[in-house]
């Protein structure tokens, strides 16, 4: 929801730094891939209850998944770069509520394995839209310039981060966070649904 809102903000900071990293010869995969080994440690130090070090991490995870575009518009964007930064993106957003599942599987394993069963929906919601898409010629450049269509909702990329940052910040309200999210990335999956039905007819 407030993606598209934030990316003028963002975009020259991003563009600046990507072209400095560009320019030392460090590759946007290079970028993606630093980025995803953030995210893993990530749910590895959530999963040891280790919860302002995730916290860390994941900010480092999202600040690459930022800095990879840049750097791919400051040199050649490619396919492989655009599979990679979305597949390893929904290894990632998995892996975080899986870190807190096995922090406390008591309090956590029931809601964590809500949001991940909801989370998979929205995935397929948004790749199967983004497929269609790309076969119907349509593009949305709203959250940026992207390898593939992005479609907007209540749960996009900022909405997201702010969660996963508010379970490290508040882990004990893990539970409570996971459902409220849950309902929240629910309504975002039907609504894509619904555009489609609406889209491909």
């Amino acid at each position: 929801m407030l993606d598209a809102y934030l990316r003028p903000l963002i975009d020259r900071p991003l563009n600046a730094a990507g072209r400095g990293l560009a320019k030392a010869g460090i590759g946007a995969d290079t970028v993606t891939l630093a980025g995803f080994a953030a995210g893993m440690a990530a749910a590895i130090a959530i999963a040891n209850g280790a919860f302002a070090l995730g916290a860390v991490l994941i900010v480092l995870n999202r600040l690459a998944d930022g800095l990879d575009g840049a750097v791919a518009r400051a040199t050649v964007k490619t396919d492989r770069g655009g599979y990679l930064d979305i597949v390893l993106d929904f290894i990632f957003y998995g892996a975080v509520p899986l870190g807190f599942i096995f922090a406390d599987p008591a309090q956590n394993a029931v809601p964590g394995a809500v949001l991940l069963f909801v989370f998979y929906a929205n995935g397929a919601s948004f790749l199967a839209f983004a497929i269609m898409a790309a076969k119907h010629g349509l593009e949305n450049t709203r959250q940026g310039s992207k390898s593939l269509y992005f479609t907007g909702g209540l749960a996009e990329g900022t909405e997201t981060i702010a969660v996963l940052l508010a379970m490290c910040l508040f882990p004990s309200a893990f539970p409570w966070l996971a459902y409220g999210f849950a309902l929240i990335t629910a309504v975002t999956t039907v609504s894509r649904v619904l555009l489609a039905w609406q889209t491909f007819r």
